[in-house]
């Protein structure tokens, strides 16, 4: 077997260089995609704080649809008791005095209108 000459050498050296180039390219390459820890700690902590506001928020709806619902419902028992004291009204200060006006005058009228 013969062995390579220097110039065999040099091209087979020269090949791995170009092997070991390409395959740190390539490392380079995903590297580049992934994202550093500080910019993955800042990201996580910025998502976290969105979240931590988003929730705040939520919870403020919620106690905002809470209150607004007790007030929808304290305005319509507000609104069932004004009608009961209009409908009372009506009768005392309306139909009982027409009935009282009424009642001795169609009395009268059928007793043939002798008192």
């Amino acid at each position: 077997m013969t062995e390579p000459s220097l110039g065999e050498l040099g091209r087979l050296i020269q090949a791995l260089r170009d092997d070991v180039r390409e395959d740190m390219q390539a490392i380079n390459q995903r590297l580049d995609k992934l994202v550093s820890a500080d910019v993955y700690a800042v990201e996580k902590a910025a998502m976290a704080k969105d979240i931590s506001d988003l929730t705040k928020t939520v919870e403020q709806l919620k106690a905002k649809q809470e209150r607004d619902m007790a007030s929808v419902a304290e305005q319509r028992i507000q609104d069932a008791n004004r009608v009961t004291q209009t409908r009372r009204w009506l009768v005392a200060s309306v139909i009982i005095p027409f009935l009282g006006l009424c009642i001795p005058l169609i009395l009268f009228l059928a007793s043939g209108g002798n008192p």
